[in-house]
């Protein structure tokens, strides 16, 4: 039950993170936006559950990679849809995990299949009025929602072996670095002036609260519980209480929106 509860306050924080990640790539590239946060998430989780590293060391670059790639693309793809759609889009992947899990002999039950099956209807009737057609945008977030579906079952496997905080930490730093290094890539390719001109670092003042709350929030915080959680629950349970990120999603970007209206009121 404290497992479930867990669940549900991470779905909650990735749910209004979207409206972070949709702020933040107004100023920033995905490649950077996700550099910075995570490695705030990192540098966060080493202090916080400092604990956790003693007399402990393990290189784990597994779930790194893959919450990379799942990260890259959905940041890319946030910029070219709504937080609501993306939301509704990423929370897919509670139908991409059982699947995946069946190459691990998981078994998934009526109840669990009834629960996804329900869970995608409503995610779909809450999100009716989005723009759900076939876009770029949509496109890259259904793709990292099939790797964020492999994400879940990698810590399925890994929470059992290493402390919470060791496995946050490495997949955070090696998202972090992979991130950077491909948003030096990226910038020395199709934007090299910006790396000598003030424009980079106006684009990280303007999106230093969408990083704070994606680093601390979102990464630190959301992805550290996943892995506490996801110690006691099984993958496609739990997969369905965290795409309530989806409901979670829709209402930050109201709440956002009729602020705005407020604000020009």
């Amino acid at each position: 039950m404290f497992s479930n509860f867990l669940l549900l306050v991470t779905a909650a924080l990735w749910g209004f993170a979207f409206v972070a990640q949709r702020l933040g790539s107004e100023s920033l590239d995905a490649f950077s936006f996700n550099a910075l946060r995570f490695a705030l998430g990192a540098i966060f989780v080493r202090f916080a559950l400092y604990r956790s590293f003693r007399n402990r060391s393990a290189l784990i670059l597994l779930p790194g990679v893959v919450l990379f790639i799942a990260a890259s693309l959905q940041q890319i793809g946030v910029f070219y849809t709504s937080a609501g759609s993306a939301g509704f889009i990423t929370g897919l992947y509670v139908v991409f995990v059982p699947i995946i899990g069946l190459w691990r002999g998981q078994r998934v039950t009526r109840k669990v299949i009834a629960a996804i099956l329900l869970a995608v209807i409503g995610l779909y009737l809450i999100n009716s009025f989005q723009s759900l057609e076939i876009s770029l945008g949509n496109l890259l977030v259904l793709i990292s929602a099939m790797f964020f579906a492999w994400h879940v079952q990698i810590v399925d496997k890994l929470s059992k072996i290493h402390s919470t905080g060791l496995l946050a930490f490495n997949q955070f730093a090696v998202c972090a670095l992979l991130s950077t290094v491909s948003a030096v890539i990226w910038r020395l390719f199709m934007h090299p002036q910006d790396l000598i001109s003030g424009m980079y670092l106006a684009g990280i003042r303007s999106a230093f609260w969408p990083i704070l709350y994606g680093g601390l929030i979102s990464v630190g915080i959301a992805y550290t519980l996943q892995i506490k959680a996801q110690q006691k629950a099984d993958p496609a349970p739990a997969a369905v209480i965290m795409c309530l990120e989806g409901v979670f999603a829709l209402f930050g970007e109201g709440g956002c929106c009729l602020a705005k209206t407020s604000a020009c009121a």
